[in-house]
């Protein structure tokens, strides 16, 4: 492995380790599973050096392996057992939880992987749009489309619970 690359690596990741940590979390919600999340993306990244255009798109490039990486750990979760009610009752911890924005959460959670990375990637992590389609890659307008139909599916999903909770 090139000793250029590796450092290159270790400067981007020590300079963006919130951004990274965050959308890791983003997608697995649990601090243990985004740091596995994280690690497993650096091994791929560090044993990918040659997949690298050009040391400016380390960016994109390394958010892309982080994405297909968190998408890849929720495909392997889904062969979890669920359980019912009154098991998940008797092993959870007394109380509620306090979140902000928790309704935000649980509609983002809802959408499918491809419109829910492009919300996050562009309104969490703040990236533009010819970023978000390096990332993914795919076209630009893929993107807009994707950005565009997602905000909508949230929309009615919010207004949805909304009138829910005022029917209540």
């Amino acid at each position: 492995m090139n000793h250029k690359f590796e450092k290159l690596l270790i400067r981007f990741i020590t300079e963006h380790k919130e951004d990274i940590y965050r959308l890791a979390y983003s997608y697995v919600k649990n601090a243990e599973n985004a740091l596995d999340i994280i690690q497993d993306t650096i091994h791929k990244a560090l044993s990918s050096s040659e997949s690298l255009k050009s040391e400016g798109s380390i960016k994109s490039w390394f958010y892309r392996i982080l994405v297909n990486t968190a998408i890849d750990f929720l495909r392997r979760q889904k062969k979890i057992q669920i359980v019912d009610d009154k098991t998940l009752e008797l092993h959870t911890p007394a109380g509620e939880d306090v979140y902000q924005d928790i309704d935000l959460e649980n509609a983002l959670d809802e959408l499918p992987p491809a419109y829910r990375t492009v919300i996050v990637l562009r309104y969490f992590e703040d990236m533009k749009i010819e970023k978000i389609s390096e990332v993914m890659n795919e076209n630009v307008n893929t993107i807009k489309t994707r950005l565009y139909q997602g905000l909508r599916k949230l929309r009615i999903k919010l207004s949805n619970e909304l009138l829910e909770e005022v029917k209540k």
